[in-house]
């Protein structure tokens, strides 16, 4: 699958362009850079810049995020292709910090969006930049609604309530 290809179909499947035209998503597809990830190799690390300003879009293979709890590793999301990552640090600028480590399951293709690039569609493209930004809040609530659905059954479970368990 060519580059450009594999660009259009990965913003075609996340929230990212759920709210935009073919030809706002072509202005769009051309800001990406795809980038190769080997299984076990960290995309981002708590502490580092390479890729501070980036927003990640998996496009192939699986990528978990992790972060330190209470001492202990903890999964927070296990992403789907479409799927989106680095969103707080792309979104927060430098006053955010990275606090999860995304590592690549098994090797994977991404696409990188640069936050600069990005925002240089202020000026000419302001519809595309608000759109987007409605799909980053979106995928964002979609991951809190799920972690919050989780849990309440694991609660359930514990204290078993609600006659399910």
């Amino acid at each position: 699958m060519s580059t450009n290809n594999l660009v259009l179909q990965t913003l075609n499947n996340s929230t990212l362009t759920e709210e935009l035209r073919d030809a706002e998503i072509e202005i769009l597809a051309k800001l990406f850079e795809v980038k190769e990830f080997k299984s076990g190799e960290a995309l981002l690390r708590p502490g580092e810049e390479r890729l501070k300003n980036s927003l990640i879009v998996l496009a192939s293979g699986e990528v978990e995020a992790t972060a330190t709890l209470g001492g202990e590793q903890a999964t927070l999301h296990l992403l789907q292709p479409g799927d989106l990552a680095g969103i707080i640090t792309f979104a927060g600028g430098n006053v955010s910090q990275i606090s999860a480590t995304v590592v690549a399951k098994t090797d994977c293709q991404v696409l990188l969006l640069e936050r600069s690039k990005f925002e240089a569609l202020l000026n000419t493209q302001p519809a595309i930049v608000y759109y987007v930004m409605r799909g980053i809040v979106r995928h964002t609530h979609g991951i809190v609604r799920r972690m919050n659905t989780e849990t309440v059954e694991m609660s359930n479970y514990i204290y078993k309530t609600k006659g399910r368990f």
